[in-house]
């Protein structure tokens, strides 16, 4: 099988981010970002969705960590599009309900080539982690499910602490898609939609 993996640069006046992306990996990472928690959910993600990934962002973070935090969001979301090619022979869909603590949260995916985002998640509201704005955890996630082309929801079912709401949806999110992204041998290379592509 041809190797599943993508390198995808976004340079603008804002950011300059680079994303290397491996589907089949085992959760080798090298993170470096402006924002540290945001580097640590990456590193979470790569971790627990068993993805080689590099990422590298540098931004205009001394306006505040928005464009940095949405355009990694893009770009990881463009490399896992590019990755997956014409997602012939993939699972499609992943789900995960993980439990942090007194957190619970639910993520689903579908790679169906048409963006959807939904976020039932409250509390985060005005609430900082460092220099991280909770609140542009949900800017992140829209951004993946834009540009990688799938239905991604998100549901907080309990559960206060912020950093442990976001360390959740991270890892769900992580487990969600390395289910719905790997090869199931029964389609045969087939791609499992009955319109024949999930690129159209």
């Amino acid at each position: 099988m041809a190797a599943r993996s993508s390198t995808i640069d976004r340079n603008t006046k804002e950011t300059q981010i680079r994303v290397a992306l491996a589907l089949d990996g085992t959760g080798k990472r090298s993170i470096h970002t402006p924002i540290p928690f945001l580097g640590h959910m990456l590193d979470a993600f790569a971790r627990h969705g068993l993805f080689d990934l590099e990422v590298t962002a540098a931004g205009d973070i001394e306006i505040d960590g928005h464009h940095t935090v949405e355009d990694t969001g893009l770009t990881l979301g463009a490399a896992f599009k590019d990755a997956l090619g014409d997602r012939a022979g993939i699972a499609r869909y992943g789900w995960a309900t993980l439990p942090m603590d007194e957190v619970l949260v639910s993520c689903a995916v579908d790679f169906s080539g048409r963006p959807a985002f939904v976020w039932n998640v409250t509390g985060l509201e005005g609430k900082w982690i460092g220099t991280f704005d909770c609140e542009l955890a949900k800017e992140f996630f829209s951004a993946f499910a834009i540009r990688a082309e799938c239905n991604l929801h998100v549901n907080l079912h309990y559960g206060g602490n912020a950093h442990h709401v976001i360390e959740c949806a991270f890892k769900a999110f992580a487990k969600a898609v390395d289910m719905a992204t790997k090869i199931d041998p029964r389609l045969g290379g087939a791609v499992p939609s009955t319109k024949g592509t999930l690129t159209e």
